[in-house]
């Protein structure tokens, strides 16, 4: 049978869809990328604001019209079904069956289960609303990432490190979805970084939802560090980053591994979502204000060409225009290389939804171009520090008119940071052989708001 995959949501998910896929592969199945001629539709799903829910159920109903054609079965995953089990088996008929993340450690069971006796899952229980009660995701099994089937093409892969969270930041349903933060074992993780190396990938980038907290629950002590220090020594393995670092896991050690070792990212990205005291209080965050400013001024003096990025929510509950200034005021300040801006979203059964002084909507939407227009000249400004500058680029795309080179430097995360333009010239010759999926040496030569423009040298 032919099995088309649909995803949506973080990296995280991204490599739950890997494993799925994986999955079928092995178990000899077609896997497509047209739905029209896949027999079964998978679809995970993110669940995690209200924008990304409203798209998980648009593409749901949008795939189950391919039922009317060739698709028998319409399988859905991810985070929107471990949130809403109940209520998606009532709402959505059309799907026929619905897979809750505690039920991946037997996925393919559940699968084989509804091929042989083409029934639909029913609930057993509700999922509890209690973040005390949830219990800890299983970990994917080595066996399992090594049918893992790598989407994102062959010179990056995500390494996830653990699973769930325990921060309890009370705008954020992930511990409601995904349980309490557990690692990953190291040699577990060792093991699939050497897999991917064999695979030719050549940049890891690793993820969790705070990585900072690795190693702190199977360790006793935060561990982050020691593994990207093992990672390093793989061989094949040219660069690696980490990704949502949260401040206050962001160690001496950590800052100095980062400085000394050649092959991990000068890149630190800090979600740290407001500077506000209040704010940040009510948000149940961990670092302050002064922290905070402490940390982004220490990580610069040690790595003075770092790239650091951060993530805002705005028009949180008791977000005066007062404290919408602080916030402005500190970016100007702060000068992040990357920013990325959120409107706050209500998310049912989390504290911050029950807190007084909710925002309007069209209050968020402003403060959320405010903040984007100034990070918009404040990235111009960095950007422009870089013409005249040589750096090592990864080229991973010509521009569909055929007249540039799209690369990244290792200052940028792919899907997410900008990229490198070159143009080609007519003296380059066997541009696929030569220079796609190559590092090559550039010179940058100019600049936009986001991205880069540089020749080869």
């Amino acid at each position: 049978m032919k099995v088309g995959f649909v995803h949506l949501g973080c990296s995280k998910n991204l490599i739950d869809t890997e494993i799925a896929i994986g999955h079928f592969k092995n178990n000899k199945f077609e896997i497509v990328n047209d739905p029209k001629k896949a027999e079964i539709i998978v679809i995970n799903t993110c669940g995690f604001i209200d924008s990304a829910k409203e798209e998980a159920i648009n593409t749901i109903l949008e795939m189950a019209e391919y039922k009317k054609q060739k698709c028998k079965y319409l399988i859905v995953m991810g985070c929107l079904v471990q949130r809403y089990y109940e209520d998606l088996i009532k709402l959505l008929p059309e799907v026929d069956l619905f897979i809750k993340l505690e039920d991946y450690d037997n996925f393919w069971n559940i699968i084989e289960d509804l091929l042989k006796r083409d029934i639909v899952q029913k609930s057993e229980k509700k999922l509890s609303s209690s973040l005390l009660d949830m219990l800890p995701l299983p970990m994917p099994t080595s066996e399992e990432f090594l049918e893992r089937v790598i989407t994102t093409g062959t010179n990056y892969a995500y390494l996830k490190i653990g699973e769930g969270c325990s921060n309890r930041c009370t705008y954020c349903a992930i511990p409601y979805i995904r349980g309490p933060f557990v690692s990953r074992k190291m040699e577990d993780i060792l093991e699939e970084a050497k897999l991917l190396a064999k695979k030719g990938i050549k940049e890891i980038i690793i993820i969790a939802q705070d990585t900072t907290k690795y190693g702190i629950d199977i360790y006793g002590e935060t561990k982050l560090a020691k593994l990207l220090e093992e990672i390093s020594k793989i061989e094949g393995i040219k660069w690696i980053r980490f990704l949502y670092s949260y401040p206050e896991g962001i160690t001496d050690e950590l800052i100095e591994t980062v400085a000394k070792n050649e092959k991990i990212a000068k890149y630190f990205d800090i979600p740290i979502q407001h500077i506000s005291n209040e704010i940040l209080k009510k948000m149940n965050r961990k670092a302050n204000k002064e922290q905070i400013t402490n940390l982004i001024k220490k990580i610069r003096e040690k790595i003075p060409e770092v790239t650091l990025r951060t993530s805002l929510i705005v028009g949180f509950p008791g977000e005066t225009q007062e404290k919408f200034d602080e916030l402005q005021e500190f970016v100007k300040q702060a000068k992040f290389d990357k920013l990325g801006a959120f409107e706050y979203s209500k998310e049912e059964g989390t504290p911050a939804a029950r807190l007084p002084m909710q925002i309007h909507g069209n209050t968020k939407k402003a403060r959320y171009k405010k903040i984007m227009k100034i990070q918009q000249e404040i990235s111009k400004q960095n950007l422009s520090k870089k013409i005249g500058k040589n750096y090592e680029v990864l080229i991973e795309e010509k521009s569909f008119d055929g007249k540039y080179l799209i690369g990244r430097t290792m200052g940028d995360v792919p899907e997410i940071d900008g990229v490198v333009y070159i143009e080609i010239s007519k003296e380059m010759e066997n541009i696929e052989e030569k220079y796609l999926n190559q590092f090559v040496n550039c010179k940058i030569i100019d600049v936009s708001e986001y991205d880069l423009i540089g020749e080869i040298i």
